[in-house]
């Protein structure tokens, strides 16, 4: 059976790389947009045109009061496309970056933070049990920032920080209906984060690229593959584990 996959901002960066190679590889995807619209659908197109099947949904991973009509939406969505009343994988990707010294970091950008990457993956996970089958894949995206200081991102780092723990209980508690839950935790890719900074701002380009054992920063095609892989049956006895994504940064 056609595996379906919920990935949370799927609609650009590693969000939209990951639902593009989930469905090269034969799966199905219901990916979540908070604002691009336009960018959703054109993901959904891009799936269709390989002959899966694709719904863009919108949510906003901040706001834990939407959960439960989310939710709903999400029933209907499986039901009238699908004929289906659960999905098999959901991958937490969904979120944003603040790059602010620890001194300067204000209340309001460090609450967001945890709203979106602890509380909102805490608690959308929590609602979507009763739609994940038995057997079913949780994957939660953290950062190598966690391994490795870099100036601003304290606050970011430390919600990250949180995931990964957050994982492990996810596997522990959720491994008797034989669902895994694992971290994937990217390096400093190119993508729109930030505003592009590691993208477009050369010096921040040459300073990540340096501290990579390959020598360079990260793309998106470095991270969707390896996300879809790691969904797929070889690696069903993997769980509760943290994969560092990232050209070998700081080994």
């Amino acid at each position: 059976m056609t595996t379906i996959s919920l990935v949370t901002g799927g609609s650009r960066g590693l969000g939209r790389n990951t639902a593009l190679s989930i469905a090269r590889n034969g799966g199905d995807v219901i990916l979540t947009y908070r604002s691009g619209k336009d960018d959703a659908d054109a993901t959904v197109a891009e799936i269709e045109a390989m002959g899966r099947k694709s719904v863009a949904l919108q949510l906003d991973t901040g706001k834990v009061a939407s959960f439960p009509t989310f939710v709903d939406t999400l029933r209907a969505a499986l039901t009238a496309t699908w004929d289906r009343d659960t999905l098999d994988h959901l991958v937490n990707n969904a979120g944003h970056g603040e790059m602010v010294d620890f001194a300067d970091t204000t209340e309001a950008q460090f609450d967001l933070l945890f709203s979106v990457h602890v509380k909102g993956v805490f608690f959308l996970t929590q609602a979507l049990l009763p739609v994940l089958a038995d057997g079913g894949r949780i994957i939660n995206f953290s950062s190598g920032l966690t391994r490795v200081s870099f100036p601003g991102f304290s606050a970011y780092s430390a919600a990250k920080g949180a995931v990964e723990i957050l994982t492990v209980y996810m596997a522990k508690e959720l491994g008797g209906r034989g669902i895994t839950a694992n971290t994937v935790a990217p390096g400093a890719i190119e993508t729109d984060f930030l505003g592009g900074a590691v993208r477009d701002i050369p010096d921040y380009n040459q300073a990540f690229a340096g501290m990579t054992a390959l020598g360079r920063v990260g793309l998106p095609g470095d991270i969707g593959p390896m996300v879809a892989s790691l969904l797929g049956s070889d690696n069903r006895w993997v769980t509760g584990q943290r994969i560092e994504v990232s050209g070998g940064q700081t080994i």
